[in-house]
């Protein structure tokens, strides 16, 4: 038998999207609370407590609530939720930010899967800040479009009907008031001394996301290349599995290039992209907002924590 595994709020689009990952695997023992009694409080309690890891799939407020059912007991666990991203006593599941990290997350009892938008981002900028390319009080700006698959099942069936409103069909920008949920985690864990500005957009495709960073170099006290900050990627990201950093295109092939947001849709990889020229460069992150900025991050936490290969069913 593997070990125990109590998915809480199995029945969510991340949910079930993990489930889809373990299908297969004989070092996991599923356990699987029966419809009628899934929130049940008193029966979940029961089911975290039996697991060896709880994932929990839920609303902030319940999550929150899941892990006191674990207090005193061995029970490890990953949130995909919001509420524990950035707080004490837990550890940031984005493990190729570096090799500290990494061993943080394989030794932690409290693990937070990081937002998919948050991802992205950090992707980027984390390593700009840590290597100060970027200063920790930068004024960085971000935008990105994603799949409606993140914004829950109300608006999946909104955009998935029949007669559904027309402006369903346009990309929609949202979070307009800049506070948006995900932006004290983009700030923390990438090293900023501010919150970015960040203006995210969702749009008529089921999943996939691409998160931008445009950097304008005359606001930069060093002056960088897109080819020297192509090699601080290559360097960074060297060996992990699931992030691909692009090869660098010429001028001449950027202009006839598009960028799709769902290329990566279904899968668990992270692709970064360097574009522009020496005035003006634009940082990309590709990715699943289901795989490896949900479902697909959570497993691979798993998999650390278990000591098991990190890509175990996500390639």
């Amino acid at each position: 038998m593997g070990v125990k595994v109590y998915i809480d709020g199995q029945e969510g689009t991340t949910g079930l999207k993990i489930r889809e990952r373990f299908a297969g695997r004989d070092d996991i023992e599923l356990l699987v609370i029966s419809e009628e009694k899934r929130h049940d409080p008193d029966e979940r309690k029961k089911f975290i407590r039996n697991a060896d890891f709880a994932i929990l799939c839920l609303p902030d407020d319940a999550s929150r609530e899941a892990v006191t059912f674990a207090e005193g007991s061995s029970t490890r666990i990953i949130d995909a939720s919001t509420a524990h991203r950035i707080s004490p006593g837990w550890e940031y599941g984005f493990p190729e930010l570096s090799p500290e990290r990494r061993e943080r997350i394989k030794n932690s009892a409290r693990v937070a899967v990081p937002g998919c938008y948050a991802s992205g981002f950090a992707s980027i900028v984390y390593p700009l800040v840590s290597r100060g390319v970027i200063p920790a009080d930068f004024p960085v700006f971000a935008y990105a479009v994603s799949g409606y698959s993140g914004a829950g099942k109300k608006a999946i069936a909104v955009y998935e009907s029949s007669d559904r409103p027309e402006e369903y069909g346009s990309p929609r920008q949202y979070a307009l008031s800049q506070q948006h949920k995900h932006l004290p985690e983009m700030q923390a864990v990438s090293g900023l001394k501010y919150k970015p500005m960040f203006e995210p957009m969702v749009c008529d495709f089921y999943s996939g996301m691409v998160v931008n960073v445009p950097l304008q170099m005359r606001l930069l006290e060093k002056k960088i290349t897109p080819g020297e900050l192509h090699d601080i990627y290559a360097e960074h990201y060297s060996g992990a599995a699931l992030i691909d950093v692009k090869p660098l295109m010429t001028p001449e092939e950027q202009k006839g290039f598009f960028l799709a947001a769902n290329t990566l849709s279904g899968q668990n990889k992270m692709e970064i992209f360097v574009f522009g020229n020496d005035e003006q460069i634009l940082l990309c992150s590709r990715l699943d907002n289901l795989g490896k900025g949900a479902s697909g991050a959570a497993v691979q936490c798993l998999n650390i924590m278990t000591g098991t290969d990190e890509t175990k069913g996500l390639v």
